[in-house]
């Protein structure tokens, strides 16, 4: 199970009765912060055992207002705040809509965020099914990974409507060190989609450059300790490059959620107009190393198809 690191403090907010739908390596710390920040927190997972284990976890740290609920529904009654973290667009439709979906069980003026990393579609989708029935919608995916959910670090990008992202963005505090709103609904995916765009080339570029370091025999911790130190400085060479180095990758942001991110700009790419040509590279790269059995290594492994 994820761990989670209490932040030192935790942003004054008045304690809200708050839904967290999904506890995932994301979820389930981001869910741990809500109730270690003193929210009343009711959780759902497909796999109820999971959600059993977050309450037992939290009780043995002395936090009891925690409690789980057999539906998505059922969670988000009596929530001033649902959050939701899965996997894909379809995912988030089964856990939102339907009968035993979150809107089902949300009271007016309850306000939905998602974190999960989807399309600007669904999340315009879901904002017009949230507004029909007097509810809110924000889009907003999370970058800073496991780490940063662990430690409450995430920088989350939001889309939606002013007042009520203002509402929810002391909650979301809770598990984040930056909340942003970026403009209506879908922009909060946009903008995840911008930061993946940038991730997949920075990783490929320090990749090439590891793997030409060390065919040049350079000692390559020495020369990214160096550089690091300058202009090529990056989130990924300060917490990958060695690791890239050592040849490690069984933790971190798995080469399988990193191809369906990309399918995801990609796919609006050809909507909008834009020229992703350096992404739909990496995609195919990162497609040759799930064929060498690496679906779950982190994205750094790139550096493993040129080695």
């Amino acid at each position: 199970m994820p761990n989670v690191n209490p932040k030192a403090t935790y942003e004054p907010c008045p304690p809200q009765r708050v839904a967290f739908i999904g506890l995932g390596v994301m979820g389930w710390p981001m869910a741990a912060h809500l109730a270690l920040a003193g929210h009343d927190v009711t959780v759902y997972n497909r796999t109820a055992a999971k959600a059993d284990a977050l309450v037992r976890a939290l009780a043995e740290r002395g936090v009891a207002r925690v409690r789980t609920a057999p539906t998505p529904r059922a969670a988000a009654q009596g929530a001033g705040f649902v959050m939701a973290c899965v996997g894909n667009d379809d995912d988030l439709r089964s856990v939102v809509l339907g009968p035993d979906g979150a809107l089902a069980g949300m009271a007016p003026d309850a306000v939905l965020v998602d974190h999960t990393t989807a399309s600007a579609e669904v999340a315009r989708e879901l904002y017009a099914a949230a507004q029909a029935q007097g509810a809110h919608f924000i889009d907003a995916p999370v970058s800073g990974g496991q780490a940063g959910a662990e430690n409450g670090m995430l920088t989350v990008m939001c889309g939606g409507d002013e007042a009520p992202f203002e509402r929810a963005r002391p909650v979301i505090a809770a598990y984040a060190r930056a909340v942003t709103r970026i403009g209506a609904s879908g922009a909060g995916q946009l903008a995840k989609m911008v930061n993946q765009i940038c991730i997949a080339g920075l990783v490929q570029g320090l990749a090439e450059a590891i793997a030409f370091g060390q065919r040049a025999g350079l000692d390559m911790k020495l020369v990214l300790d160096v550089i690091g130190k300058g202009a090529a400085q990056s989130w990924q060479m300060d917490n990958r490059g060695k690791t890239m180095v050592d040849d490690r990758f069984d933790f971190g942001f798995a080469v399988d959620w990193m191809r369906k991110d990309l399918a995801l700009c990609l796919q609006e790419a050809r909507r909008n107009g834009a020229r992703l040509p350096v992404t739909a590279l990496v995609d195919q790269f990162y497609a040759d190393v799930q064929a060498m059995g690496g679906g779950r290594w982190d994205t750094s492994s790139l550096i493993r198809r040129l080695r």
